[in-house]
């Protein structure tokens, strides 16, 4: 039976290399047809060898899988391999939206705990809360369930019906709730409002499907409020479509202008996105903030504002991702996304940070922040290129803010509070013990004060939670430890825009930025505002 396997593995492998010495034949372009045909034999070799010989049984598409991997790891970081179950996922993230109850969770000690219900859900609809617990699906114990088990339970088509049951903190009794699925959106605007009277914020946290209509909608709604400037926060964003980036970038540069061109090895990779009158909207003065997390698309935007004077850059350099990657669909329902293209701003710039010294490189080190000289520059060796007014900016690195704003550092202390989910579980419990907070958002933002009472139940909190309690550390992240106990009882009163809003009040980058306001209208030439 196995010689049987053996001989069926060869007799493909040997009809794929056919395959592969006739394209190499009539595309002699691409590849040398010996060559290859050279190279696939002795990876047949390897494989007939492993087959034969290796001390267990490994099934054939392990090995093709494993292989396929290997191959993209020789080109670049962003060439990639994706399962069909992956594939799913990562395609649902970008379309904006699917199909479930509409929550955002987490598996707080085993436990799938309530983030926020997503806006225009069912979870919202039926009254669910930040902080609740679900503790059974369908009857059935939910402890110690995993990411995705939540998803395969929850999510579900439009219609269909799952009961949960609930654990509210404050409520003596658990609840069950029949939640009828619906369409469910991703939204990539994580939060908009008025930071003043005059200046809007708009967070935009990736670049997928519906990310510019989201963002002509809040900003809108910002106008219609009284904005007359604009604070655009892309840090942490990753990136995503290249198209959103174009249009969300054309929303504020003048028609006929270059955003973003791509290059690539063959002739329908180079691409020019040039702004449109059509979409552009009234000028007012507009900041960007970015930070080592911001790439790929963020970087288009930013590198577009910043090329045509548009706009100021705020911040820290970004990660420096200028490769396009296209995903090819495979007849196993998996994909391959490889890299096709170079992307360069409008002024010729390639942002693209190097990785010829491997992957652990690329993802933790950068480049110099600061340039302070000529001398500096040469040093960082870093190609500078001119934006339409004159200004020196740089490639080869990611975007240079014209504003360097460093972000604050926290104690490990803090950042174990973080990772587990503390300051978020102290929040739940402490809305749910006062619920009275809940009549007034803005009395809340202005008056609420965490004193000394609500830092020693959180002290006793900690502490209760078995969590080694550093005095020293506590003492020195004491600011960032109140601001982050008062947003996580306003998500858990109200919701995750509430939270946002408590967060930026000591979000010393933001609040360095408003200060730049008047430097951006002048890069404009906005002179009323």
């Amino acid at each position: 039976m196995r010689s049987i396997r053996r001989s069926t593995f060869v007799l493909g492998v040997f009809v794929i290399l056919s395959i592969v010495v006739i394209i190499g034949v009539t595309q002699g372009y691409l590849f040398s047809a010996d060559n290859t045909y050279k190279q696939l034999s002795r990876f047949m070799d390897v494989l007939k060898i492993i087959r034969s010989y290796y001390v267990e049984d490994v099934p054939t598409d392990s090995l093709i899988t494993g292989a396929i991997q290997g191959m993209l790891e020789q080109l670049d970081p962003h060439s990639i391999y994706i399962e069909p179950k992956k594939l799913k996922e990562i395609t649902e993230q970008f379309q904006g939206s699917y199909q479930g109850i509409g929550i955002e969770f987490i598996i707080q000690n085993k436990v799938l705990t309530v983030v926020s219900p997503i806006a225009g859900s069912p979870s919202e609809a039926l009254g669910i809360r930040p902080g609740d617990q679900i503790i059974k699906i369908e009857g059935k114990s939910a402890y110690g369930i995993t990411e995705a088990e939540v998803q395969k339970k929850l999510k579900g088509p439009k219609g269909s019906k799952v009961t949960v049951t609930i654990r509210r903190p404050g409520m003596d009794e658990p609840f069950d709730l029949t939640i009828t699925r619906d369409k469910i959106p991703i939204y990539s605007v994580m939060a908009h409002f008025m930071i003043n009277d005059k200046v809007g914020y708009i967070y935009v946290g990736r670049f997928a499907q519906t990310t510019v209509d989201e963002f002509d909608k809040a900003y809108r709604e910002l106008q219609a409020n009284g904005m007359t400037a604009l604070l655009l926060d892309l840090r942490g964003n990753t990136g995503g479509y290249l198209d959103q980036a174009f249009k969300l970038a054309d929303r504020f540069i003048d028609g006929g202008k270059k955003i973003v061109f791509t290059k690539g090895r063959i002739p329908e990779s180079n691409t020019e996105f040039l702004s449109t009158d059509r979409a552009t909207i009234p000028k007012i003065p507009l900041i960007i903030l970015i930070d080592k997390g911001s790439a790929s698309a963020s970087e288009i935007v930013s590198g577009a504002i910043q090329d045509w004077d548009r706009g100021l850059i705020v911040g820290q350099t970004s990660f420096g991702k200028g490769l396009v990657q296209t995903q090819i669909p495979l007849s196993d329902g998996s994909a391959v996304r490889i890299t096709t293209a170079r992307y360069y701003t409008p002024s010729g710039r390639l942002i693209q940070r190097s990785y010829k010294n491997g992957l652990m490189d690329y993802y933790t080190s950068g480049y110099d922040e600061i340039v302070k000289s000529e001398k500096d520059q040469k040093h960082n060796n870093r190609p500078v290129f001119y934006t339409h007014a004159g200004r020196k900016v740089y490639g080869g690195g990611g975007i240079t803010p014209d504003v360097k704003i460093k972000n604050k550092t926290i104690t490990k202390f803090s950042t174990e509070l973080i990772f587990k989910r503390l300051f978020f579980e102290f929040g739940s419990r402490y809305a749910s013990k006062h619920p009275g907070l809940k009549k007034n958002f803005q009395k809340f933002k202005s008056t609420f004060v965490v004193d000394k009472m609500v830092l020693t139940e959180f002290k006793n909190f900690i502490q209760s939670k078995k969590m080694e309690f550093k005095e020293d550390e506590f003492k020195k992240d004491l600011a960032y430890i109140k601001l982050m106990i008062k947003a996580d009882i306003a998500r858990n009163l109200w919701g995750s825009k509430e939270y946002y809003q408590i967060r930026i009040l000591g979000d010393e980058q933001v609040q360095e930025a408003l200060k730049h306001f008047p430097e951006a209208a002048r890069i404009a030439k906005i002179t009323v505002w």
